[in-house]
């Protein structure tokens, strides 16, 4: 069965006659998406935890793509507080203070031994327990969205046998935005690396003890095997977390920010590099993996390449996507993109973070369907697609 098929079967059973339509007026990554785009969003998550071959345009289908499925889901919410950093309005002008703290909402999910289905977040449930406690995946969201918009992705990396700790950036989350009558608040952006830094060292805390604001936490965390994902705005939140060598907007230095974690693994999906800083791999650099689309007309092709060119490493990769656009390989309304999106990332977190490696070879793993996707490793990247006078759009055709 073909996996467009299959979605729309699905999405009729569980939505009724309502597809994912879009509302053409948003041009903005949004979290008010309709009934109709959840229900399609659940209906390509069922499609493809289903295992369902996907079949691409020109007929081939794409096998062993399927992610391990050894837990189930459990799902947290914890408070971080950094009072020694502010929050800006930016409906003001000039722009002024609009919280002297940073209150920092993190969503929490973790492995459960739960039985539920794929599309079952459980709250509150017991963690599975393990011994020295699970790596773990640090997520920076999209402007004007939530982690919970990429649920599908972030619970494949829990199924099999992550934890992923994603925080609500206080000025570009949907509420954050609305409050301040719908102005552009991406001006923040550069405070969220110390965001992540925060969280992350929150986090870790919180599982050895050293913290009990966040009590799921105990014992779920090895602190030795981080990783850090983002998408769009989130991921080059993360890309200047891990590569800028200058100061931050409290001049605190991005390499003081990343002291002390272990980090063995960055992903970063749809971002840029910091053009206002220097940018370089650091010393004990990280496995790498840029993923971009080559019809995101939102943020270029061009500018993950000219990320990926810029760290100077062997142990990276560039999965392009062919056709997909900016949001949907990552949300899971794009199945064919998603699908090999989710399989790749979780096959690259375990070789990161799990060794010893078992010798897998992500080139050849991600590129079983080469219309949907191919690989590059180390240099070089993709070739550079030519600039075109296109409109930016940030939506999800």
């Amino acid at each position: 069965m073909r996996t467009r098929d299959a979605v729309t079967i699905v999405s009729a059973l569980f939505c009724g006659s309502k597809s994912g339509s879009i509302d053409p007026r948003r041009n903005q990554l949004a979290e008010r998406r309709n009934r109709g785009q959840r229900c399609l969003a659940i209906a390509v998550l069922l499609v493809t935890q289903a295992g369902i071959i996907a079949t691409s345009a020109n007929g081939a289908t794409s096998t062993g793509l399927n992610p391990p499925q050894l837990y189930s889901v459990g799902v947290a919410r914890c408070v971080f507080v950094d009072a020694s950093r502010s929050v800006a309005n930016f409906a003001t002008n000039p722009v002024s203070r609009w919280h002297d703290t940073r209150r920092l909402v993190t969503e929490i999910r973790y492995p459960t031994n739960l039985v539920n289905t794929p599309l079952t977040e459980t709250a509150g449930a017991a963690p599975a327990s393990k011994i020295g406690g699970y790596p773990t995946v640090i997520f920076a969201h999209g402007y004007d969205v939530t982690p919970d918009l990429y649920a599908p992705l972030l619970d494949a990396w829990v199924r099999a046998g992550f934890v992923v700790v994603a925080p609500w950036f206080p000025d570009e989350n949907p509420n954050a935005v609305a409050q301040q009558h719908g102005v552009n608040t991406e001006g923040d952006l550069a405070n969220e690396p110390a965001d992540l830094a925060y969280v992350a060292n929150s986090v870790v805390s919180a599982s050895t003890g050293v913290l009990s604001s966040c009590p799921i936490l105990g014992g779920l965390i090895d602190p030795s095997r981080l990783a850090f994902a983002g998408h769009s705005d989130g991921a080059t939140a993360v890309g200047m977390l891990m590569y800028d060598h200058g100061l931050d907007p409290q001049g605190v230095n991005y390499a003081d920010l990343r002291k002390g974690l272990h980090v063995g693994a960055v992903m970063i999906y749809s971002g840029s590099a910091d053009t206002q800083q220097a940018f370089a791999t650091p010393a004990a650099h990280p496995a790498l993996l840029v993923i971009h689309s080559l019809g995101d007309t939102c943020n270029p092709l061009a500018n993950g390449r000219r990320l990926y060119d810029q760290v100077h490493q062997v142990d990276k990769w560039f999965l392009e996507l062919r056709t997909a656009h900016h949001l949907p390989p990552f949300d899971g309304v794009d199945a064919a993109a998603f699908r090999v999106v989710s399989a790749t990332t979780v096959e690259f977190l375990q070789a990161a973070l799990t060794p010893p490696s078992p010798g897998l070879n992500l080139t050849a793993y991600a590129n079983q369907d080469p219309s949907v996707a191919r690989m590059f490793q180390s240099n070089p990247g993709p070739p550079m697609p030519p600039t075109l006078a296109t409109p930016r759009s940030c939506g999800r055709a």
